[in-house]
Parts: structure tokens; C-alpha cells; sequence
């Protein structure tokens, strides 16, 4: 089967370089700021076609840029525009940032950035002595070649990987490359070679709970629920000063904790993946409609509800599942916890949920109540494979 992954990859250029990219980065995001208020202004209508015809030739004049990169720009806002049409009903709030201007919204294109086309825009080349990649990259004054990092980025370069449109970021002082690749990953055939089967119970208390019918392994949610309350009370406190700073810093803390669990969750996932065999299924509960349930707590413990970030680690997981030989599948999770994994006994007062405990009334078998959620959910696959 086919996986498109990101590759990040970090750029090394030297001086003059550096300047020449952010340069080029700049003219980029200038390009579109200027396309996206003459398609308002003229009321040019959301058509590359029709956009390519009115501002093609004066991207490339006003601002130096080469062909295919004034097509990416064209794209660029389109896709923009597109994008806002799409979600403005459903997430006002995230387009507070966009001007309007005579009732329509203006994507802003403050920060410098580049799009760029593989084989057009950038390739992957060998330098003289065929012992080093580096990067070429079409700029505002033609191509250059820079080094670039890719540790345990191997897999990129596998054979038959194709790369897509890349983003050049420039972050922290930095540049980096992310591409989109594609590549081949071998499908296990169903069910015949499933060796192994882990059931995972996902929460607050504990993030996971894996059961593999041996051993049961805990990853504890405490760390994540401090430093989730820790943000929110600095939050809390920055928002009652009504200052430009204290927003910048809310925004700024926002995308600091972001990047915190989001790397939480790529160590969790590849934990969970290594610590098992080739051909490992793993059974998650299906969450969907999650939402709308935990919406429904306590006023004063929604924000630890809402922001369980359950739907990200399982994306990780089933990525890196699949590059390892293995599959993740989600089975319905009602009674997970109420059921006995040993009797089949299935009730209400079986799980005390103040005290974190299951005990059966029918058998007495005791232990705590997301391992038996987890045990269920191995039993329902491996009679899911039979």
C-alpha cells in the first residue's frame, strides 16, 4: 500500500545563501499578499486561469520570481481563499486574523514563505565526489546547493519514493525543508500473518493502557494533565491584562504546548510500535463522537476533557504501525470496562470509576479498570482475525 509521509529536513546553507533564501521566501509571501487583494479588488473569480491572466505577468516583473514559482503563488492563494469559503461556517474563530475588506476575507501572508515543485523547484542531488545529498533550490537569483541533515531519515531516499510539493520554513533563525513523500509500505495479508494482538485502552489517567495477553504496560497521564493546567492558569491570568504582549505570549504559549504533545504523542506511539513484534494488530476503542461527550463534564474539568489530544496519537500510531509491519483497527469500545475479562459477567457496579478499580460481582477477579478495558479489547481482536 501507498503512505505519504513529512519529511523534515534540516537546511545547512552558509551565509550568502542564507540571505538569498529568506530573500526569496519574502518575495514569495509578498507575491501572494499582492494576488490575494487583486482578486478582491478586481473581483477576479477563483479560477487559476482566470488569476493566471491578470496577474501572472506582474508577479514575475514586481517581483523577480521565476515561472513556476508565480504559478505556485497563484496556487497558493486559491488554495487559500478555497480553504476559507470552506471552513469560515464551521470555525469562525480561527479566521479573526484575516482583514476583510468590503465583506470579504483576505488571507495575510505575513510570514516569508516558498512552495516548491519537485524537479522544477528543488531535486535532491549528489555533490562531485558522489559522497554527499544536497539540496538545489531555485531562488530569486537562480539555483543553488546547500547541505542538509537527514538523520534517520533513510527511508526517504528509498527506492521508488516520490516526493511532492515541499514547504521551505524558516523557524527559529533556521531553515527547513518538509516534504511530502510518498512510499511503498508492504501489506501484511489479512489475517493470516498477525502475530501477535495488543489491546489499547486510551485516557486521561493513563494516556495508554496495552494488554498483548501477558503483560500490561501503563504510560501515566500525569505529566500531561500538570502541564496542561499549568498553561491554562497562565492563560487565565495573561487574558485579564487585555494587552497586546500578553496575546502575543498566549498565542506564543499556545503553539509551545502544541509542539510539547505532539512530541508526547510520537514517543508514545513509537514506544508502543517497538516494544512489539512484526505483525502486531493493535485494537483501539473508535472514539468517534467523543466530542460531544466530553463536552458534557464539569464546567471546571472540560478543559482537560476537551483537549485530550486522542485522535493525534492514534494517527501517529497508525503510521508508524504501518512502516513497521503492522495494523491498527478500532472496534466499538461500549462495555470495555464493565465487561469481565475472565467470566463475561458485563455490568454497571463492576467498575468503581472514583477509585479506579473493576471487581466483578459475579467471580471477584479485581484489578484496575483501564487494564480490563484493554484486556477486553484484545479479546474482541483476536476474535475479530478468527
Amino acid at each position: 500500500m501507498l503512505q505519504t509521509l513529512t519529511a523534515k529536513l534540516k537546511i545547512l546553507p552558509d551565509d550568502q545563501d542564507f540571505q538569498l533564501l529568506h530573500d526569496t521566501m519574502r518575495a514569495y509571501a509578498d507575491a501572494c499578499s499582492f494576488v490575494a487583494q487583486k482578486i478582491v479588488s478586481d473581483q477576479i473569480p477563483l479560477s487559476n486561469k482566470e488569476i493566471h491572466k491578470s496577474v501572472y505577468r506582474d508577479c514575475r516583473s514586481e517581483f523577480d520570481l521565476p515561472s513556476q514559482m508565480a504559478e505556485s503563488v497563484i496556487r497558493t492563494v486559491v488554495a487559500s481563499f478555497k480553504s476559507i469559503q470552506t471552513n469560515l461556517e464551521r470555525y469562525p474563530h480561527k479566521f479573526k486574523k484575516y482583514k476583510r475588506k468590503g465583506g470579504e476575507i483576505i488571507p495575510q501572508f505575513k510570514v516569508p514563505q516558498l512552495s516548491l515543485v519537485w524537479n522544477r523547484d528543488y531535486s535532491i542531488v549528489w555533490n562531485k565526489d558522489h559522497t554527499e545529498r544536497l539540496f538545489s533550490v531555485n531562488t530569486l537569483k537562480g539555483r543553488i546547493k546547500v547541505p542538509f541533515r537527514s538523520d534517520a531519515m533513510e527511508w526517504v531516499f528509498a527506492e521508488g519514493a516520490r516526493f511532492g510539493t515541499a514547504k521551505l520554513v524558516f523557524k527559529h533563525g533556521k531553515f527547513f525543508l518538509h516534504i511530502p513523500v510518498t512510499v511503498e509500505i508492504d501489506d501484511l495479508p489479512w489475517p493470516s500473518q498477525f502475530k501477535n494482538v495488543v489491546g489499547i485502552d486510551r485516557g486521561i489517567r493513563f494516556l495508554t493502557v496495552a494488554y498483548d495477553g501477558k503483560q500490561t504496560s501503563f504510560a501515566s497521564g500525569n505529566t500531561v494533565k500538570q502541564k496542561r493546567a499549568h498553561y491554562k492558569k497562565i492563560r487565565q491570568e495573561l487574558q485579564k491584562r487585555h494587552t497586546p504582549a500578553a496575546r502575543r505570549r498566549i498565542r506564543s504559549m499556545g503553539q509551545r504546548e502544541n509542539r510539547w504533545i505532539n512530541d508526547v504523542n510520537h514517543c508514545l506511539s513509537k514506544a508502543l510500535v517497538l516494544d512489539n513484534p512484526e505483525g502486531t494488530l493493535f485494537v483501539l476503542e473508535d472514539l468517534t463522537g467523543i466530542r460531544s461527550a466530553t463536552e458534557r463534564v464539569r464546567t471546571e474539568d472540560r478543559y482537560v476533557s476537551v483537549s485530550w489530544s486522542y485522535y493525534d496519537l492514534e494517527e501517529k500510531l497508525k503510521y508508524k504501525a504501518f512502516r513497521h509491519g503492522c495494523k491498527v483497527i478500532n472496534l466499538d469500545p461500549a462495555y470495555t470496562s464493565q465487561k469481565c475479562p475472565l467470566c463475561g459477567h458485563t455490568e454497571k457496579a463492576n467498575r468503581n470509576k472514583q477509585k479506579h478499580v473493576f471487581c466483578c460481582k459475579r467471580c471477584g477477579y479485581t484489578t484496575n479498570d483501564d487494564r480490563v478495558a484493554a484486556m477486553n479489547l484484545q479479546r474482541m481482536g483476536i476474535k475479530y482475525l478468527l
